[in-house]
């Protein structure tokens, strides 16, 4: 039985190759390792997460903090 971190990291990666490897024409493992800023760019910062009530990262923490959401 999968623990909730293996599940969470499947849902990552099954994410990840979705929504960025697929759809791209690496050549070379190089080029593929340049792209990781993908995390970072868009499923940290831009991308809307069903556990965040489909807002991105940014928006909750600062409607957190703000008080509107809890």
């Amino acid at each position: 039985m999968p623990t909730a971190a293996q599940g969470a990291g499947r849902s990552f990666f099954r994410t990840l190759k979705r929504e960025e490897i697929y759809l791209q024409d690496y050549q070379t493992c190089e080029q593929a390792e340049a792209r990781t800023g993908f995390i970072e760019e868009v499923y940290n910062r831009k991308r809307l997460h069903s556990s965040l009530s489909y807002r991105p990262p940014g928006e909750f923490e600062h409607l957190f903090a703000a008080g509107v959401i809890d």
